[in-house]
């Protein structure tokens, strides 16, 4: 008897980098929420009055060229685009919870969704880079690389195995 019921309790092996891409997603998606309440927790409020309240808290200088452009920009900012900006990041806080519990589950769709959208902000962010350069800028634009550059091969490699797979006709 070599079938034994051991095999059947053991747990399949997952894909690590799969599960550490999928809890990206899901922290991204956690602060994106967090920052569509933001927006929406500032509707019918002076948004430059909060944040002069928030600048003197953090004792930041009043004086500051950059504290006196973001007071002004934020004085500019009406209620129909702050629901425009919550409405925004709702939607790409559920884009990136669904790619993370889809990566999560190891789901083929998941990787195909998540290569769409992440080429789809690789420019942006080179162009950001290329701009000006921070090290947040670096490093997210090389986190998103990679993530891209290894979901790019896995799709590659699943795609080469169905190749290989498939019956061939002899004539």
């Amino acid at each position: 008897m070599t079938d034994s019921p051991l095999p059947s309790l053991i747990k399949p092996k997952h894909n690590h980098w799969l599960i550490l891409i999928a809890a990206f997603k899901l922290a991204q998606a956690l602060l994106f929420a967090a920052f569509g309440v933001g927006a929406l927790r500032l509707l019918h409020k002076d948004v430059a009055d909060v944040l002069t309240r928030f600048a003197e808290h953090m004792r930041f200088n009043p004086e500051s060229r950059f504290v006196n452009f973001l007071l002004d920009r934020a004085s500019l900012i009406t209620d129909q685009q702050l629901w425009r900006i919550g409405a925004v990041v709702f939607i790409y806080a559920g884009l990136d919870m669904i790619e993370g519990i889809g990566l999560y589950l190891e789901q083929t769709w998941a990787e195909y969704l998540t290569l769409v959208i992440t080429a789809s902000f690789l420019p942006l962010e080179v162009f950001e880079v290329y701009r000006r350069i921070t090290i947040i800028r670096v490093s997210l634009l090389v986190v998103n690389a990679l993530v891209f550059l290894y979901l790019l091969n896995l799709v590659a490699e699943r795609q080469g195995g169905k190749k290989e797979s498939l019956p061939t006709e002899e004539n």
